[in-house]
């Protein structure tokens, strides 16, 4: 059975997502700030610019899209009393316990709420999402078949599955996504290029640096900003650096040491 999905936010996540939706056979309404008109219709989605008469529709679920930085004020600005029925509320936001947080305080005791994060994006899944992880909470939810179908999307596509709480993810999420995303900016930070005798270590830095930074600020930031275990992460990181720097520093000088006993 199809579900009727409607996505709040519909730049290049949103998007990717809803190839594969639309592929399944699933119902697909949109709206997000800019006009995603033209390319909605293309694909045989109804886009709206009223959020209003957006959430007045029977939607299923309602799959938010957003960064991480807009979604206090995407949710803010959405006049929830127009829904029509109790939703599903479902969000892929890279951090998990900010979303979830704000979704438990702002929607209405009726409506379920569904944390995901889809551990992959349009350049990783575009080839297909087969064996790529899909982790997901069950926050609240009352209307189990209208969960299992959705979280069936992925799991139909050969995802990994992953269900975990969300102060577990980001917990682990700032061990891997953020530092990844911090090594990758410090690499663009010191204008790491390709060179002639490259090692294939290194051409895997370049392209830890390229694929890095083709996401935005933004999102690399809200990583830092709503993911409260970031901190101490980036706080090992520095040690760390500051640690390998003294090995060789202390290595040089005895080295050097042992030279000039020598001569």
């Amino acid at each position: 059975m199809s579900l009727k999905i409607g996505i709040v936010g519909f730049g290049s996540f949103g998007q990717f997502l809803a190839k594969t939706m639309i592929k399944q056979g699933h119902t697909l309404r949109a709206t997000s700030r800019a006009d995603y008109s033209h390319f909605c219709l293309q694909m045989g989605i109804q886009f709206f610019r009223d959020v209003a008469e957006f959430l007045e529709f029977d939607n299923d679920v309602i799959l938010i899209c957003t960064s991480i930085l807009s979604l206090s004020e995407v949710l803010s600005s959405m006049p929830l009393t127009r829904l029509q029925r109790p939703t599903l509320f479902v969000d892929v936001l890279s951090v998990k316990e900010h979303p979830r947080a704000l979704l438990l305080r702002v929607l209405p005791v009726e409506s379920d709420i569904l944390c995901t994060h889809p551990m992959f994006g349009p350049d990783s899944g575009k080839d297909g999402w087969k064996d790529l992880t899909f982790m997901y909470d069950k926050v609240r939810i009352r209307d189990e078949a209208i969960c299992s179908k959705f979280i069936h999307i992925f799991a139909s596509e050969g995802c990994r599955m992953l269900q975990m709480s969300c102060e577990e993810h980001d917990k682990l999420a700032a061990k891997s996504q953020f530092i990844t995303h911090t090594i990758g900016r410090t690499l663009a930070e010191m204008d790491v290029k390709s060179t002639t005798i490259d090692t294939k270590g290194f051409q895997t830095l370049v392209q830890l640096k390229d694929t890095t930074t083709r996401d935005s600020f933004d999102l690399y930031s809200g990583l830092f900003v709503y993911n409260r275990f970031a901190v101490q992460e980036l706080e090992h990181l520095e040690r760390a650096l500051h640690r390998v720097k003294d090995m060789l520093l202390q290595r040089k000088s005895e080295e050097l040491g042992t030279q000039k006993a020598e001569c």
